[in-house]
């Protein structure tokens, strides 16, 4: 079934309904007390999206990612949550969240990033990729009327980030490019009142909408898929390249950057192609970036496969550090000693995890206690 059908048709619908997920909304337990639940119709927006070009008879092409959409009247991207109306292109999911919870930073994963840190963390229905081993497939592959949404414009975001005490706002769990005009706004907003963004994206973003966004948020967490652009088409009908190029911009910018790459068993684990990216995070961003290996765990369309196995994510590790790499994680193991952060001079612990669970910070000035050697990342 084409991604337009799974739309289109009761039977994503009813999919959605069975997993007892439709309404998936993680928040705290008052917060629904504030906001209005909307459903169907009622709950979609109408802004004008920001990056689009209009063509003759009413036709629009959208370029905020690298799929460049051409749409006619009344069709939409292939996110779901964009649409051509009468020859304008609207978001459909502007201040409409489906998922609002408040999560450690340690979560995302940052971890160079605010340590215990609380973040309240957004997001919409809707995707630009389709990751067949996606964990939150039932908002990221719905469109916004299948899911229930809560009347969030960016100003409720930020006073409810005050009232909650979270210094941090995350535009998370689904893909933030797809909701951009609701993520930017929100960031001006909280950027007025000292609350900082971080961003949990894919990458697959054009590059001008990427450089617009570092002029607004803090720091930014990229997932790369793999490292082929086979696994792409394949498992994330996707491009590799645009990724690539978003992390470089990002890193060129004044915003915070940390890497996630889910190895998935026989997928994306040869040592060959942990590697090659290796040689081109060393070549074109540095050692400083932090990289995280997190685990996979079967989900979605793809549960033949086992769960990565520890010495599996050992050995991608440890390749890592081989190639130079500063700061390497491995995720998704919850008390593994790799989810601690290490002085690359001196290999003591500067800041020691056990799952979210944050315990000694040796860190006095962003630089290790024991031999004053720089570590990177935003400490306060």
């Amino acid at each position: 079934m084409k991604r337009r059908q799974f739309f289109k048709t009761a039977g994503g619908t009813t999919l959605l309904a069975s997993t007892g997920l439709m309404n998936r909304t993680s928040v705290f337990p008052a917060l629904l007390m504030d906001f209005y639940a909307l459903g169907g119709e009622a709950n979609l927006s109408k802004v004008e999206a920001r990056y689009y070009k209009k063509h003759p008879d009413r036709e629009i092409e959208c370029t905020l990612c690298p799929r460049l959409c051409k749409l006619g009247d009344k069709e939409r991207g292939y996110c779901g949550v964009r649409e051509n109306i009468g020859g304008i292109y609207y978001t459909l999911v502007y201040g409409k969240a489906c998922s609002i919870a408040a999560d450690p930073i340690e979560k995302k994963p940052l971890f160079h990033y605010l340590p215990k840190s609380s973040a309240l963390s957004i997001a919409t229905a809707g995707c630009n990729v389709n990751c067949k081993f996606c964990q939150n497939w039932e908002i990221s592959q719905a469109r916004p009327e299948q899911v229930q949404n809560y009347d969030f414009p960016p100003r409720a975001v930020v006073e409810t980030a005050q009232k909650y005490r979270c210094p941090v706002i995350a535009y998370t769990y689904t893909e933030p490019v797809i909701f951009f005009e609701y993520m930017y706004d929100t960031s001006l907003e909280a950027r007025k009142k000292g609350i900082r963004n971080v961003v949990i994206t894919g990458g697959h973003i054009n590059p001008e909408p990427m450089e617009d966004l570092t002029k607004v948020v803090d720091a930014v967490k990229v997932d790369l898929k793999a490292f082929s652009q086979d696994f792409y088409t394949k498992y994330v009908r996707g491009e590799l390249q645009p990724v690539l190029e978003a992390i470089k911009i990002v890193h060129k910018s004044s915003a915070w950057l940390e890497l996630v790459y889910l190895v998935i068993p026989t997928l994306n684990d040869s040592s060959d192609e942990i590697r090659k990216m290796c040689h081109w995070i060393m070549k074109e961003i540095g050692p400083d970036v932090p990289l995280h290996f997190s685990r996979f765990v079967p989900m979605y369309l793809v549960k033949n496969l086992p769960p990565t196995p520890i010495s599996t994510l050992e050995k991608v590790h440890k390749i890592a550090l081989e190639e130079g790499i500063h700061h390497v994680y491995i995720g998704n193991v919850p008390g593994h000693s790799a989810e601690s952060t290490y002085c690359p001079k001196c290999k003591e612990i500067v800041i020691e995890r056990k799952g979210y669970s944050i315990g000694k910070i040796a860190l006095k000035g962003g630089r290790c206690k024991y031999c004053n050697n720089p570590i990177p990342g935003i400490w306060i």
